[in-house]
């Protein structure tokens, strides 16, 4: 006879990388429990609407900041970025860039034309 499987679970912090969320801005509900990878499926499956709202208007985590703007974690660090961002903002960021996001665009590309290049080369 075998055990019933424990389900996995997961920190609320996560939970909330996997779905490309910022965990403080999450509801309360979900921060303080932990998430099991079923209900992080069902998440990914069926947003409710607290979810689907943050990921449209934030504030966002680091990483979708840093791929919206399309620059590295790094760059935005340099930048002075030091916290999440929303969407509105990204956008004024976007229409609008200042001189270190024009630089750390230019640096981003460079980096992924030569990874792209040496990835062709061992190809």
């Amino acid at each position: 006879m075998s055990k019933a499987k424990k389900p996995q679970v997961m920190k609320p912090a996560t939970a909330a990388q996997k779905l490309d969320v910022y965990l403080p801005a999450t509801p309360r509900e979900f921060q303080d429990r932990l998430v099991s990878r079923d209900e992080l499926d069902e998440l990914q499956r069926n947003p409710p609407q607290w979810l689907v709202e943050l990921r449209r208007d934030g504030p966002h985590p680091r990483n979708v900041v840093a791929a919206r703007l399309r620059v590295s974690n790094s760059g935005l660090a340099r930048g002075g970025v030091t916290e999440a961002l929303t969407t509105e903002q990204i956008a004024a960021l976007a229409a609008d860039p200042p001189e270190w996001l024009v630089h750390e665009r230019e640096s981003f590309a460079e980096v992924r034309r030569e990874q792209h290049r040496l990835q062709e080369r061992r190809a």
